[in-house]
């Protein structure tokens, strides 16, 4: 067996890989952060579960932490009421960055992670399978139910050779998106092997798979090691590791080879991480802002690296350089062995270590900048501002073009490999509730500002709807697209306020109109193109919208986590059986979804009258899903 398979078949606990479209697996670890743990939460507490269930449950605060108003302080007031009363570990704001943190302090490889984030795969770096999804699935799972995924194809990406200097692991995940691109990956989890596989520490693994969901598959994974072994000793666990390899003759799906020494230093150009060009073909180009830091690339490693490059040395005039570590213990390390100093000294903005940046909520760059990102995601107006241009690139080409206010390649002038620690030091006093972990403290109140609603829950699926053509978008639309995070996001708690700005970037009219219909007796429907609802895990992108009243999304093609929390909210995820026939829906249009609950009952086919025509839709639906959906969503179905 492949790495892949061993850790899901421990954990199967429904269908059967051989015959069965879809798994249900138990889940060890789940990890929550402020901007989808709140709805996370208040889902949990509907439940009427007692306690957790989990090996452990991590609520990190990293998103909101800059709190202007008082909805996102209270939003952290009632997450960590919460994790004390139901025996959830709670990491406060400053602690660090979700991923980093959970990588360093509670990953366990052969376990599963379920986390209320797309970038929850980072633990595939240390040979977990970590997923990302919605924040009701991570309630469900909270409370000992089992998570599902459509039984996955695996593609084994097989490394081999050694990175050259001033090229690293953001390049590598650069080179297979170049391959594979952002679309048509649903399904799939990527397994990385090969000789290629020891030449890279873990920090660098697991930037790969964090970056492995703008591929959108389900998960990536490497093999848990002796290079995962030294990095677990290092951080004081050495009692959690497990050796997990695939088997000499071991099978895969598909197979693709990266020669490491042939990588060269890569960039995603505007508006796509799929959009991949050389930084040889962009060099010399003006750049304004430089941001270095997020999820993806804020470890020792990394930022040692920047350092070396701008030791004795200052950052060009005309750029703003910014710089958020991944988490505390990266930043110790850092004044230890005089990098911060250095960092200071070349005219670096030493932010907190948040994710900040990388969605929006703070140093958005000026009117038509070009911005220079280690973060995963460029998606238009991602970053505050609309007209800016952001390129995602590696430390080492951030580093080394903010010393001359151009894009330079880092091969030029490399510095020397930051060498993996002996010994990391370790500081939990940030990590509250671990004594409690899994038992809670009886008594506890839950503490719940003004901005906290109660959760919408869905009605049962109606025989027939007549309906409108609330809007009609084109292809990847993104969560970002759909639901606004940026200064929108500290009304994430409080549902008939964030629904205001649904695809506010799109059509700022969409929330009225929507709420016109729904009062008229209308459901709301959207017209997608390809690619719909790539991006973020944020649930809120579908319970929003139900809100609304929307009950189907009609498109070309729909991602993983996006079409999932479709279902969760009971809004059908039907696509074209004509792709051609998007063409026949404008917005505004009315229509008659008649027979759509004896569609979700049956084959899951359902024909819709336009003025150009028929148009002819499918669903392909677990007998869950069926349920799931014919119920009005997760919350409506559980009773």
């Amino acid at each position: 067996m492949n790495v892949v398979e061993k850790i899901l078949k421990a954990h199967l606990v429904e269908g059967n890989p051989e015959k069965d479209p879809e798994l249900g697996i138990h889940i060890d670890q789940t990890l929550t952060q402020d901007a989808t743990g709140t709805m996370a939460y208040l889902q949990f507490e509907s439940m009427g579960v007692p306690r957790v269930k989990t090996d452990v449950s991590v609520s990190y605060v990293d998103h909101n932490t800059v709190q202007i108003g008082f909805e996102n302080a209270d939003d952290h007031d009632f997450l960590q009421s919460v994790a004390k009363k139901y025996g959830i570990v709670y990491s406060k704001c400053g602690n660090g960055i979700c991923h980093q943190l959970h990588l360093e302090r509670f990953g366990k490889p052969g376990t599963t992670l379920l986390g209320s984030d797309s970038h929850t795969p980072t633990g595939g770096g240390i040979g977990q399978i970590a997923i990302g999804a919605g924040g009701i699935d991570i309630a469900v799972a909270m409370a000992g139910g089992a998570f599902h995924i459509p039984t996955p194809k695996v593609r084994a990406i097989v490394l081999k050779g050694r990175l050259r200097k001033g090229v690293s692991a953001k390049d590598v995940i650069l080179a297979v998106l170049a391959k594979y691109g952002t679309k048509g990956n649903v399904g799939w989890i990527f397994e990385y092997t090969g000789p290629g596989v020891a030449t890279l520490d873990v920090p660098s693994r697991a930037t790969i798979t964090n970056m492995g969901a703008e591929l959108g598959v389900t998960t990536s994974v490497f093999p848990s090691d002796g290079v995962t072994r030294q990095f677990l000793e290092a951080q004081g666990r050495g009692g959690d590791f497990v050796e997990i390899l695939p088997d000499a003759d071991a099978t895969y799906d598909d197979t693709f080879t990266v020669d490491l020494g042939k990588v060269e230093p890569l960039m995603a150009a505007p508006h796509s991480p799929g959009n991949i060009v050389t930084v040889a073909s962009m060099k010399g180009t003006r750049v304004n802002q430089i941001m270095i830091g997020s999820c993806t690339n804020s470890s020792y490693r990394d930022i040692r690296t920047v350092a070396l490059y701008l030791e004795g040395r200052h950052v060009a005039d005309d750029v703003e350089v910014g710089i958020a570590c991944g988490s505390r213990q990266v930043i110790n390390m850092l004044a230890k062995d005089g990098s911060l100093a250095i960092l200071h000294a070349a005219g670096c903005r030493m932010l907190e270590n948040a994710c900040g940046f990388c969605i929006g909520a703070h140093m958005s760059p000026r009117t038509g900048a070009i911005s220079l990102r280690t973060n995963n995601r460029n998606f238009e107006g991602r970053s505050g501002t609309k007209s800016a241009q952001v390129y995602l690139v590696s430390p080492e080409t951030a580093a080394a073009s903010a010393l001359t206010g151009f894009v330079e390649l880092p091969t030029d002038n490399p510095v020397a490999d930051v060498p993996a620690p002996e010994k990391f030091p370790v500081d939990d006093s940030m990590f509250l509730y671990r004594d409690t972990a899994g038992k809670g403290v009886e008594g506890t109140e839950i503490v719940r500002g003004p901005n906290i609603a109660p959760v919408p829950k869905g009605v049962p699926l109606a025989a027939d709807l007549p309906a409108v053509v609330a809007i009609k978008v084109g292809d990847k639309i993104t969560t970002d697209h759909i639901m606004p995070a940026g200064a929108r996001l500290k009304f994430r708690s409080n549902i008939p306020q964030y629904a205001k700005f649904v695809f506010e970037p799109c059509d700022p009219g969409f929330h009225d109109n929507c709420m016109a219909n729904k009062e008229k007796g209308l459901a709301n429907v959207i017209v997608a193109g390809e690619s719909y609802g790539q991006g973020s895990s944020r649930e809120h992108a579908a319970l929003c919208p139900m809100y609304l009243g929307v009950k189907a999304v009609f498109a070309k093609s729909i991602e993983r986590i996006h079409r999932a929390n479709l279902i969760n909210f009971g809004i059908v995820p039907f696509t074209f059986e004509n792709p051609d026939d998007y063409g026949k829906f404008e917005q505004g249009d009315a229509i008659e979804l008649k027979g759509v609950r004896a569609a979700v009952e049956g084959d899951g086919r359902l024909v819709v009258s336009t003025k150009s025509g028929d148009v002819a839709l499918k669903t392909s639906l677990s007998a869950r899903e069926r349920h799931v959906l014919l119920c009005g969503g997760l919350l409506a179905s559980l009773g």
